[in-house]
């Protein structure tokens, strides 16, 4: 494990060579202007265009960008779970790679994380998408509360901002990345909202859509539903402390 640090931004990137520098320049200018130490960690899921060998000349240009890559393509879960394992930060930023994400909104999601919060969530209240992609996004949301008996806004944005101790117990599996913040709340840790900005995508193509994740995402809201019968409290210690000995 490294040294601890402030922040870690964790960006899976699969075949997204276009957005990478822009998206670097951009977000370091965010991160340069925070007084905190920071990295950012971008995980190469085995992409097939020249997204590594960008990262690698990027690298000598950004000094807080590490990169991780993947010997077979494993999904967006994969690598979230992927950079947590290997960040030092105290606080965790997820976000994507298309630059739909806007990172002047971390300053805003590191302010709501206070007190006992233990993970601030984006909410994408004006979506800069197609009206097919904005409808099932709704309907699936509305779906996945029903069955899960859970309350997200908009279970499909990543960009949130997490405490690391919290995601010690985090289950992985493909699709995680979309019940995050489920379960966490399972594990009876505080999740807030927030709106973010959300921007049309800068290059590329989208990698997901109706066919690849209608069926997969109705067998998980059953899933979750079990889980959450059956999670055990993450705030279990009677000193409310991690397994480190650090505050939560």
């Amino acid at each position: 494990m490294n040294n601890t640090m402030d922040l870690s931004i964790v960006i899976p990137v699969y075949n997204e060579a276009e957005n990478l520098e822009p998206l670097l320049e951009e977000l370091t200018g965010i991160l340069n202007q925070l007084d905190k130490t920071s990295e950012i960690i971008c995980v190469n899921d085995a992409s097939t265009d020249d997204s590594l060998g960008i990262l690698n000349r990027l690298a000598a240009k950004f000094p807080q960008l590490r990169i991780l890559t993947h010997g077979i393509n494993s999904g967006e879960s994969a690598g979230q779970a992927t950079g947590f394992r290997s960040a030092a930060g105290d606080v965790i930023i997820t976000m994507d790679a298309d630059m739909q994400n806007d990172p002047g909104d971390i300053p805003r999601l590191l302010k709501a994380l206070t007190g006992e919060v233990a993970c601030v969530c984006g909410v994408r209240k004006i979506r800069e998408d197609d009206a097919v992609r904005r409808v099932s996004s709704y309907i699936a949301n509305k779906f996945r509360n029903f069955i899960t008996g859970d309350a997200v806004s908009d279970a499909g944005c990543t960009f949130r901002a997490i405490r690391r101790p919290v995601l010690r117990e985090m289950i992985v599996f493909n699709g995680m990345h979309r019940f995050l913040s489920t379960i966490l709340r399972a594990q009876c840790y505080r999740v807030v909202e927030i709106p973010i900005n959300h921007r049309a995508r800068h290059a590329g193509q989208s990698k997901y859509g109706i066919g690849n994740r209608l069926w997969r995402g109705i067998l998980d809201c059953f899933a979750m539903r079990w889980y959450k019968a059956r999670a055990v409290n993450g705030n279990r210690l009677e000193t409310n402390q991690a397994v480190d000995g650090s505050l939560l």
